[in-house]
């Protein structure tokens, strides 16, 4: 081996060179960079990678979550139909309220029937309730008449969509006027005394075809009795 000369230019000379550490340390730290290593890999394994798991794992996974959100959705459906269901049998209801009929008055005592009286047809019933009592519409129409009529006193008249007509006679005061479309149940006028009348009452007559026909029997076909004061079972919800 050349000995080098001390004129031969150093080429370290200036530099600064990182000590070579003892094999001891150097061993430790290799040895410590392995086990890092290791623990690192075995952290990765812990952690499962997508596409290391199975194609028939992700699948299974896919379909419970899609069965979970079918059921979610098909509750959300059945919440909503339920609530459809009873908006439209609701709606059916007030859609069927020009069929509902209901009592004249809330509480009276029945005081005369149709028929025969003095030799002469009592074309009506007569309902007796105190003096200013409101009395309302049997069924929907259109008030033709709202005023002074004769023997009836203060009276209104209701025309029905298929042309049967209710005479509310005897009031005391009317509360609607001639033109105006009122539904079942919708107040008419007040409990008076006006006209042939002998005492404080409702007068009540229907005309069906243009002739007197007993309220009672045809009351009773649909749901109200006049006698028993029984009223039409959808009254409430289609007054509503």
């Amino acid at each position: 081996m050349r000995q080098r000369l001390s004129s031969e230019p150093d080429r370290y000379r200036g530099r600064r060179r990182v000590p070579t550490p003892p094999r001891s340390r150097y061993a430790a730290v290799v040895t410590t960079a392995f086990v890092g290593a290791g623990v690192v890999a075995l952290g990765a394994g812990a952690l499962p990678d997508a596409k290391a798991v199975s194609p028939s794992a992700l699948a299974d996974l896919e379909n419970a979550a899609a069965t979970s959100q079918d059921r979610s959705d098909r509750a959300t459906d059945a919440q909503r139909s339920s609530r459809d269901d009873e908006r439209g049998g609701l709606a059916s209801t007030l859609a069927a309220a020009p069929d509902v009929w209901r009592l004249p008055l809330d509480d009276y005592s029945f005081t005369s029937p149709y028929g025969m009286r003095w030799n002469k047809l009592h074309a009506g019933v007569d309902l007796a309730a105190p003096e200013g009592t409101p009395y309302k519409a049997v069924h929907a129409g259109t008030v033709i008449k709202a005023g002074w009529f004769g023997g009836y006193g203060y009276c209104v008249i209701v025309q029905h969509p298929d042309g049967t007509e209710a005479i509310y006679g005897n009031s005391s005061r009317v509360l609607v006027q001639e033109g105006q479309e009122v539904k079942a149940g919708e107040q008419l006028g007040l409990v008076g005394m006006t006209g042939h009348s002998y005492g404080v009452h409702l007068h009540l007559e229907l005309h069906v075809n243009g002739k007197p026909t007993d309220p009672i029997p045809y009351l009773r076909e649909r749901k109200v009795d006049l006698q028993l004061q029984v009223d039409d079972p959808y009254s409430d919800v289609a007054a509503s």
